[in-house]
């Protein structure tokens, strides 16, 4: 099972902030006593103004402490980031929201019913078990009257139904859970994220936006960054880019 739990921040830069040329982001999670904590490193560059030719870098460290419900059980949770996503605010305000995935949780099991409830029936030693008063009656007593039978008898269809009553909660619980569960991973399903790659992506752990700039080739790019075409295609349509196109840049 895995959860989604986000994290948003607003940053103010000492600088106007026109355009963010490139970001990148770094991670340090751990999840322990049903707490993630650690920091986020965020790091790149922007212009102060639309007609300024000069970027400036930026080095932003954010810490985090988000805890989670105690009903997962986490001693084999793993944190990663599912999502990472920014928006410039107004001049000087940079808003980060980063969704953070806690994977291989598993829920606790349910606490058994209390109370056991044993019925035997067609045995000359058999007991009826009163689950109130935990009496029993023999069925072999030679002098039992009709009408205390009548009565254990009455108190067992009272137990059966107390037993078909708390199966009944048991099953409608978890029927309630599994609609939670399968509404949110509908939900997880429909999150479009800026990233959103195959399963082949999981080995990065980084992206940084880079926008095409005069003189810029594939091969320019590939050599600048150290990697392959490959790798370059997965994110990105390099078949026409032109300058002002933003593309994604996997870094291991």
């Amino acid at each position: 099972m895995k959860i989604i739990i986000p994290f948003k921040k607003e940053v103010v830069f000492k600088d106007n902030i026109s355009e963010i040329t490139s970001i990148s982001l770094e991670h340090h999670l751990t999840l322990n006593d049903y707490l993630v904590k650690g920091n986020f490193l965020i790091t790149g560059e922007y212009k102060v103004s639309d007609a300024s030719i000069t970027v400036l870098p930026f080095n932003l460290e954010l810490p985090i402490a988000l805890s989670i419900e105690d009903r997962y059980d986490t001693n084999k949770a793993v944190c990663d980031i599912d999502d990472f996503y920014y928006e410039i605010i107004n001049d000087r305000k940079l808003s980060i929201s980063i969704d953070i995935s806690v994977d291989k949780l598993s829920e606790k099991d349910i606490k058994e019913v209390d109370k056991t409830v044993e019925v035997l029936e067609d045995s000359s030693d058999t007991e009826i078990v009163n689950v109130e008063d935990n009496r029993c009656i023999d069925m072999e007593e030679k002098n039992l009257k009709s009408d205390n039978v009548e009565e254990s008898l009455e108190t067992n269809n009272d137990v059966k139904e107390e037993i078909k009553e708390i199966r009944d909660n048991k099953i409608e619980e978890r029927e309630t859970k599994d609609k939670k569960i399968d509404k949110a991973d509908e939900v997880n399903k429909k999150i479009k994220t800026l990233f959103n790659t195959d399963n082949n992506a999981e080995e990065y752990i980084t992206y940084q936006i880079y926008i095409i700039r005069d003189g810029d080739t594939v091969d320019s790019i590939i050599a600048k960054y150290d990697i392959d075409v490959e790798s370059l295609k997965e994110y990105n349509d390099i078949s026409d880019l032109k300058i002002g196109d933003k593309i994604i840049i996997p870094r291991s």
